[in-house]
């Protein structure tokens, strides 16, 4: 396989061929600038949902999904998270995008005219105090780009959106806002996401995970105290509703020596604290 430097922060490995590449979103949204970033060259498509977009990935109408799982802000991405488990897809990368959302309105309004803002739930909580403070409504949409489409179609002055400073122009929008993030370091991580099992490549460092504990007491400590001793630094973990009520699956990040030699390392002999371990993904962490 050729190597490519896809994008700022990211190292993975594709095939030379063009592909087909899916994003949940509307074009100038993050996750359409992230699969840019990745993948300028590829045809892309934008999905309405993550449902939708990962059934395209399961009929092979895309080869390859760029999602958003986690930012520094709100956390992670639990209905991607969620979506990984069954196994039948692999994430083969990852890509950083720094979030600095804008207050789009339509020209003639101003900071005072402005009642309500619209945003994907992600976007509008990574300004939860800033939209407060303002005393503007928060209103959710399914993509921060369709809410700068939603509010450059109303043209009500009383209405803004947020979102990417791209999507501006050409929406006919105005900023009226820039950097309306409660947190500087506002940074959203996307992965890479392809159907069935990958090969491991050389300068894979980091792996995803998903794992269910025994019930004995300090069975989580354990694992991880484990994973340590083996040389993996832990860099998330989030725990989610496992299939039987009141239990819990562990999903875990972390970083290890590269390669399925490094791989290994961590991971055999298996842990003895452990059930039900799925691995979801080994490759090229991306600089943070």
């Amino acid at each position: 396989m050729k190597k490519w430097a896809c994008g700022i922060s990211v190292a993975c490995h594709y095939p030379a061929r063009l592909m087909h590449i899916g994003f949940q979103g509307e074009a100038f949204s993050y996750s359409d600038q992230a699969s840019s970033e990745l993948f300028g060259s590829e045809e892309r498509t934008g999905y309405p949902s993550f449902v939708a977009a990962f059934e395209a990935l399961r009929d092979g109408d895309v080869e390859r999904l760029v999602l958003p799982i986690e930012n520094s802000t709100t956390g992670s991405v639990l209905p991607v998270l969620d979506r990984l488990l069954p196994g039948k897809v692999h994430i083969v990368g990852e890509h950083m995008v720094e979030v600095r959302h804008c207050l789009l309105a339509p020209p003639g309004a101003s900071l005072d005219t402005i009642e309500r803002v619209h945003s994907h739930p992600e976007a509008l909580s990574q300004a939860e105090a800033i939209l407060t403070h303002r005393g503007w409504i928060a209103v959710p949409e399914h993509d921060t780009a369709g809410a700068v489409r939603l509010v450059s179609e109303r043209a009500n002055p009383a209405e803004a959106a947020l979102g990417p400073e791209r999507a501006a122009e050409p929406n006919g929008l105005q900023v009226l806002m820039r950097h309306v993030v409660d947190r500087d370091h506002n940074t959203t991580r996307f992965v890479v996401v392809a159907p069935g099992e990958q090969p491991i490549s050389d300068d894979a460092d980091k792996t995803t995970v998903a794992f269910t504990t025994l019930h004995q007491p300090g069975a989580l400590a354990l694992a991880l105290t484990e994973l340590g001793l083996r040389g993996a630094n832990l860099t998330r973990i989030e725990s989610r509703p496992s299939d039987a009520a009141w239990q819990y699956r562990f999903f875990v990040d972390l970083t290890h020596p590269p390669g399925e030699r490094g791989l290994k390392s961590v991971f055999e002999p298996p842990l003895a604290t452990v059930g039900d371990m799925r691995f979801l993904g080994t490759y090229k962490a991306a600089d943070r």
